[in-house]
């Protein structure tokens, strides 16, 4: 089962490192990493994407608990949250094709961030299965390149990530 895993870490050199390290000694997968630095400069937030049964989520969450940078751990798969990722696609964008990648665009709710007299740059945002579905919506001979950022998510509700 997929699990977000949104982690409160000091914003030390080093975290990261560790963090990434618990997952590979172990022989956990990663599927995505995002962190940046929170409100309080002195935190970061760390949310990682994995997948494993209820016994490894639990044990990785045990050993991330245990590791001297984790501040506080959240499973957010637990409960109610909204999660969201963002794209990045540079798309070849000439004649004719033009109008109709600015209108498979605005159907996803995205925007054209970048024109050239060749290329497009297209940002969307939302959950990865809208932009799979973008990235199959579009003819794959016009993508020159795709980026996109990880998951970032929140527990709705009461729930918090915080100190």
């Amino acid at each position: 089962m997929r699990h977000i895993i949104s982690i409160l870490v000091e914003n030390e050199a080093g975290a990261l490192s560790r963090v990434a390290g618990l997952f590979s000694a172990r022989g956990y997968n990663i599927e995505s990493l995002t962190v940046a630095p929170t409100e309080d400069p002195s935190l970061s937030r760390m949310t990682i994407v994995t997948t494993g049964t209820e016994s490894i989520i639990e044990q990785i969450t045990k050993q991330l608990n245990k590791l001297i940078d984790v501040v506080k751990l959240m499973d957010m798969t637990e409960g109610p949250h909204i999660e969201r990722e963002m794209l990045l696609m540079k798309v070849i964008a000439k004649n004719s094709m033009r109008e109709e990648l600015k209108r498979v665009t605005d159907i996803f709710r995205g925007r054209i961030i970048d024109v050239t007299d060749a290329s497009y740059i297209i940002e969307l945002t939302g959950p990865g299965a809208k932009l799979d579905a973008f990235i199959q919506a579009v003819d794959p001979a016009l993508i020159l390149e795709v980026v996109r950022s990880g998951v970032s998510g929140i527990a709705r509700g009461d729930k918090t990530l915080r100190l």
